[in-house]
């Protein structure tokens, strides 16, 4: 009896833990403070993000600004069939995942090559002069950042002094790189890599300084020199954090951005330089088509939301870490 009783008594203590329900409101009574710290951000949350969607059912309707709901017309999906037969959407669409795939390329490369080689400066005085140089361009609002680049880039500018003196161009063959509209690509990409490389690298750094030290110095006590260094220890070391913030990016696919194209665009470039939000400023205040501006966001949200599910489901299957 007595061999009974004490087998039985951890299998009673197994029942009695709390699973599932019990378990979650057990943690969340122990940490009321931090959910009711969150309560605001929530409350935050659900007015200015959730709300507003039930703007949505303006997309499929012929929408007259001062009727009443009920009295709107329903025409079902005719404004997306229009968006996807419009040449104007095809064209806008090509352009803001152009610049979209042009920023996530060179926004990953930038920013974790400038941390790989900040984390070799030994000279603390150098390293943080030039994380200083590189961080300021991000507090520069895009207002100021983009009259630097059209200045910088103008006939009179530096880059066009720079040429002739280097005898690339003649005198009076000065060239409007911002006229050129098969070239904005690239001046968006070099520009966005100016304002933002610093800030970005941030989180590369943050991310190297978990890496044990103790592997470096094993590596370097093997022979490996600091390119194997990077390549064999930095990089995987951080290859969580990159996967991560991928996975994020990839979801922001179709937010290419609104303020450097809308302040750099000009009528010379506009077939490579609007984007998805100009265009839904144009259509929805320009020329008062809410509907079809509507359904231009509308479709921005939905494929975004895709996008980073099946990142993030795919990086699962790869047995890589991922969002949720």
């Amino acid at each position: 009896m007595e061999n009974k009783t004490t087998l039985a008594a951890p299998s009673l203590a197994l029942e009695q833990k709390p699973t599932g329900l019990k378990l979650f409101f057990k943690r969340l009574v122990q940490q009321r403070v931090l959910v009711l710290m969150s309560v605001p951000f929530l409350v935050w949350l659900f007015i200015f993000k959730y709300l507003p969607i039930w703007g949505w059912t303006i997309a499929f309707q012929d929408y007259q600004p001062g009727l009443k709901f009920g009295e709107q017309e329903w025409v079902g999906f005719q404004h997306f069939r229009f968006l996807f037969e419009d040449d104007r959407f095809l064209l806008v669409l090509r352009n803001t995942l152009a610049m979209s795939g042009i920023n996530l390329v060179l926004g990953f490369v930038t920013a974790i090559t400038l941390a790989l080689l900040l984390n070799e400066v030994r000279k603390m005085a150098f390293k943080r002069v030039v994380q200083t140089v590189s961080y300021m361009p991000h507090f520069i609002s895009w207002v100021v950042a983009a009259g630097i680049i059209q200045t910088t880039l103008a006939p009179d500018g530096i880059i066009n002094d720079l040429l002739i003196g280097f005898g690339v161009i003649e005198k009076g063959q000065e060239i409007l790189f911002l006229g050129k509209a098969e070239w904005f690509w690239g001046i968006f990409g070099a520009g966005s890599v100016w304002k933002d490389v610093g800030w970005n690298t941030i989180v590369y750094l943050a991310a190297i300084t978990s890496i044990d030290p103790a592997q470096y110095e094993a590596a370097e006590m093997d022979g490996a020199g600091r390119l194997r260094r990077m390549w064999h220890i930095t990089l995987p070391g951080i290859r969580p954090v990159v996967i991560v913030l991928l996975i994020m990016n990839i979801g922001y696919l179709l937010e290419s951005g609104f303020e450097p194209q809308y302040l750099l665009g000009n009528g010379m470039n506009v077939d490579y330089s609007e984007n998805i939000d100009i265009f839904v400023l144009k259509y929805g205040i320009q020329q008062f088509n809410f509907p079809l501006a509507t359904a231009a966001g509308m479709f921005k949200t939905v494929v975004s939301f895709i996008l980073i599910f099946a990142a993030n489901s795919i990086a699962k299957r790869m047995g890589q870490d991922r969002l949720f």
